[in-house]
């Protein structure tokens, strides 16, 4: 599925809607540059999962908990990780493979790791469409995520 966002709050709505349709065990691997709006998108995806107050890209501490929505949401932003031994250092294993949905920044870091279904988010800027404009990609191996309408 490829969708056309024209404004952070196009790409917030399409975050959420995602997060609505979210369950337990999913993990969704986001990816693009700096700057395009994976953080904005997170924040629509946790808003989905019914999760209140401030959601922020965990860059310095690898990973963020939300317990406080219909889903545990277990934020990765794997850009500054050093080796993959430091997802074992973090307890990887009992966010991907728990009851709570995981979501990876930078998951193109990781891949060795990933389980073997994931839902992949890929996000792109085309200056020529507009400043705001985002490619927004959503794919996964899942044949049960081709169900879910967004």
């Amino acid at each position: 599925m490829i969708k056309e966002t024209y404004s952070p709050q196009e790409t917030y709505d399409l975050g959420m809607a995602l997060g609505r349709q979210a369950r337990p065990g999913d993990v969704y691997c986001l990816n693009g540059d700096l700057g395009v709006g994976k953080t904005v998108f997170t924040q629509g995806f946790a808003a989905g999962l019914d999760i209140e107050g401030p959601v922020n890209s965990p860059t310095f501490t690898i990973v963020q908990q939300y317990e406080d929505g219909r889903l545990p949401l277990y934020h990765f932003d794997v850009y500054r990780i050093g080796d993959v031994s430091e997802m074992d250092e973090i307890g990887y294993e009992e966010c991907f493979y728990g009851q709570g949905v995981s979501l990876i920044e930078w998951s193109n870091l990781i891949e060795e790791i990933l389980p073997e279904t994931v839902i992949r988010v890929t996000i792109e800027k085309d200056l020529e469409k507009g400043f705001d404009y985002r490619k927004i990609s959503v794919e996964s191996n899942d044949p049960g995520l081709r169900k879910r309408n967004v």
